[in-house]
């Protein structure tokens, strides 16, 4: 069942679970999966805590505790969160030294309600990393304006970075300048760079959705043979550009000083479209030096029939470039899109953020303790 997952791996790409809950913890899933499904990762977000939370499979005791407590809503959230990813970094600890940081690693957002606050993200950061208090946890910082310079910052005081919410190439380059620009700040601090390390989060599926609507509206035969292009174009060329940055001077003195470059993570894998086979996203976008993030969904249909047949990025530049060019020729604009999808994504994660909170709050009035 796993070898195509192991030949990924083999390629160069890591491979992390786009999902936590308690229950996958306390159950052994987690660890079975690191064990048998060569995951090395975690990632989580809002609408993921927001699922895990609300199904209450796990939670109830320490919500009783935290309802006798009388603690506020966010600071329940915060506290079965963070315990979540400490317990996870935990499982996956013997990961991560394995690979020397590299692997073994959990995320945890930033409150998306301060997606366009800079010093909020970087106070934010710096509680959740003290919270946690693993070495192998990375703080998502959502990569909106007001995330690049909270980026270079959180980076600059040490705190390894999960950078989310990456749709354009421009954003992406920007992104890769505020982690270099981190890094700088971390070595004049005289901090040691080897141990700071970084994930681009570049999402794929969101992109073909999106464009593949317009494309549809529009009904011709070139519009339709665009359908289900866009998001391995723009993941392919995002891969280009990474290429190009950590080749460059700049580069070069900070890997001379012990920096680890920012692998490109490719987020959002799971397929929208029935059309399309459910693996596309993971067959088409092998690269070295890579993440690929799962839902479990996508993890367990490449184990059954992912199609891995080595390096499916490099020689596609050209292509990938002709493919976004005819979409603009067709009308369909690129920066509308990305900036669409910005948009969203900061939307979605804030709406479940609430959404958790309302649900949080409810369950703990109920198990609050008779006055």
């Amino acid at each position: 069942m796993t070898d195509a997952l192991k030949r990924l791996s083999d390629e160069g790409v890591a491979i992390w679970l786009d999902d936590l809950s308690r229950k996958r913890i306390t159950s052994g899933n987690l660890a079975e999966l690191i064990d048998q499904s060569h995951v090395v990762g975690v990632t989580t977000n809002p609408s993921i805590f927001q699922k895990a939370i609300s199904s209450g499979d796990g939670y109830e005791q320490q919500l009783a505790d935290l309802a006798a407590r009388e603690v506020t809503v966010e600071e329940a959230i915060r506290m079965i969160t963070t315990a979540d990813v400490r317990d996870a970094a935990d499982i996956l600890r013997p990961v991560f030294d394995a690979t020397g940081g590299r692997d073994g690693r959990v995320s945890i957002e930033v409150d998306p309600r301060l997606a366009h606050k800079t010093r909020a993200t970087v106070a934010e950061a710096k509680q959740l990393a003290w919270l946690v208090d693993r070495p192998n946890t990375l703080i998502k910082i959502p990569a909106t304006k007001a995330g690049l310079p909270a980026i270079a910052e959180t980076i600059g005081l040490g705190i390894s970075v999960n950078v989310t919410l990456i749709f354009s190439l421009e954003r992406y380059r920007a992104v890769m300048d505020a982690y270099l620009t981190g890094l700088e700040k971390a070595k004049a601090a005289g901090l040691d760079l080897s141990l700071i390390h970084s994930v681009a989060s570049f999402f794929v599926s969101r992109v073909d959705t999106e464009i593949d609507k317009r494309l549809d509206a529009l009904g011709t035969d070139e519009a339709k043979e665009l359908r289900g292009k866009a998001a391995l174009a723009n993941a392919r060329l995002a891969y280009q550009a990474y290429e190009e940055v950590f080749s460059s001077d700049r580069w070069a003195e900070l890997e001379k000083a012990g920096a680890n470059k920012q692998r490109p993570l490719w987020a959002s894998t799971g397929v929208k479209d029935p059309a399309y086979k459910d693996t596309l996203y993971v067959d088409d976008l092998v690269a070295p030096n890579t993440v690929n993030t799962m839902p479990e969904a996508t993890l367990q249909a490449t184990a059954d029939h992912g199609q891995i047949t080595g390096d499916t990025v490099h020689g596609t530049y050209e292509q990938a470039k002709a493919e976004l060019d005819a979409l603009a020729r067709l009308g369909v604009s690129y920066d509308e899109v990305v900036q669409l999808l910005e948009d969203e994504g900061v939307d979605k994660f804030e709406q479940s953020w609430n959404d958790l909170l309302k649900s949080t709050e409810a369950e703990l009035k109920r198990l609050a303790p008779e006055a």
